[in-house]
């Protein structure tokens, strides 16, 4: 078995807020996870090289031979084929950007105390077809090819559970998988334009009507007469109704109402409350624009369609409206009328009224809260993650000031 270590650059500041609690490698996209996609097509152990404030939850491990991977890097036939025939010393680039090598642990551990490992050989990947995540938005912007890649890879030579003949299906049936466990009753299964995959204990109540491509992670809930429009995913455990179309749910997320949420990411542990609804197209059908952490300001995203950014462990209050291409940082709790501003920062309390701080320790004692509903806890390191991100997310609450 192969050692892979996903490694996290300056690509991980423009992921925010997604990435304040976890490396590039544990985000989703598809159907699986960064780091689960690598595991799988390498048949690897995989760590990470990340941030330090993270490392001691995310820890990297290192062998004899290891191969370095950039983590906003998913992997693709041939990038994976090229990956399996390098040889130690041995570098792939993308302009100056390195996407992989392959390195000895005495390398590694030179590596990770700054000090010089020797020359590697560079061969360019120009006109190589990578699927790389470089924003935010990339994340439901290339979420159907990555599906597509993810459903091959966990299909290619099993065989679907059967699929009730209370469900209508529309397209090819063997672009539908069933995982054990799972239930899908009673709804409108239409496989044309993607591929559906429902994981191992998943649940599609009665009335839903589905059109591909789906991903439903192990566990993953869509309520009663839910509409979803692809390619959309559900993390694991997510809990998901009303309408939604092209929505990546990262994991134990909650939008189980009515309400509307269109090309958007959602981070772990959210919850969206009923009847909320957030634009994904401006009245002027000009190019959106988002909030970028490295730039410090709204900056262009060349998408005509740009819904909600929610970072982790964070919570909107019933009928909440958000603007087109909002972001929202981790542990924050939005309610009352009108629409928020477009940039809200981690640890904020309140709404388009205005806001005040989240202190660290009601917010620890919610997510205590919510985490013991799925029979989950908050561990001392996830503490002192949060404790570093209010800390560096400060300066964005700029009412202390005041």
């Amino acid at each position: 078995m192969s050692n892979v270590i996903l490694f996290d650059n300056e690509t991980r500041e423009h992921l925010l807020p997604l990435t304040y609690l976890k490396p590039i490698g544990e985000l989703r996209i598809g159907i699986l996870s960064i780091r689960e996609k690598w595991a799988r097509h390498l048949n690897a152990a995989v760590s990470f090289l990340t941030q330090e404030y993270l490392s001691e939850k995310f820890p990297m491990t290192y062998g004899a031979e290891n191969i370095l991977i950039n983590a906003s890097v998913l992997p693709t036939p041939a990038l994976v084929k090229l990956i399996e025939q390098m040889t130690l010393n041995e570098a792939f680039l993308l302009g100056d950007e390195l996407i992989a090598a392959k390195l000895s642990g005495e390398q590694v551990e030179r590596m990770v105390r700054d000090e010089d490992f020797g020359e590697l050989r560079g061969f360019p990947l120009e006109g190589t077809d990578l699927l790389k995540i470089n924003r935010v938005y990339d994340l439901f912007r290339l979420n159907g090819q990555a599906m597509e890649l993810d459903f091959e890879l966990l299909t290619r030579d099993r065989q679907s559970a059967p699929i009730s003949e209370t469900n209508q299906v529309l397209g090819p049936r063997e672009r539908i998988f069933i995982e054990a466990g799972a239930s899908v009753e009673c709804s409108v299964l239409n496989a044309q334009n993607g591929p559906i995959y429902i994981g191992k204990d998943a649940q599609v109540m009665e009335g839903c009507l589905i059109r591909g491509g789906l991903a439903m992670a192990e566990g993953a809930v869509l309520k009663m007469g839910a509409k979803i429009y692809g390619p959309t995913s559900l993390g694991p455990h997510c809990k998901v109704g009303g309408e939604v179309n092209n929505v990546v749910f990262q994991a134990n997320a909650n939008k189980g109402h009515e309400g509307y949420l269109g090309n958007s990411v959602i981070g772990e542990w959210c919850n969206i409350g009923a009847d909320t609804n957030a634009s994904n197209l401006k009245n002027t059908y000009e190019e959106v624009r988002l909030w970028n952490y490295p730039e410090q300001q709204f900056s262009p995203t060349g998408l005509q369609f740009c819904g909600l950014i929610m970072g982790d462990h964070s919570k909107c209050g019933i009928n909440t409206m958000f603007n087109t291409g909002t972001v929202i940082g981790i542990c924050t709790n939005i309610f009352g009328t009108g629409f928020p501003r477009q940039f809200i920062p981690s640890f904020a309390w309140g709404g388009a009224q205005g806001f005040t701080t989240f202190r660290a320790d009601k917010a620890f004692d919610t997510i205590e809260r919510v985490m013991a509903r799925r029979q989950q806890s908050l561990g001392v390191l996830d503490r002192l993650i949060l404790l570093r991100v209010f800390e560096d997310t400060a300066p964005y609450r700029r009412w202390e000031k005041d």
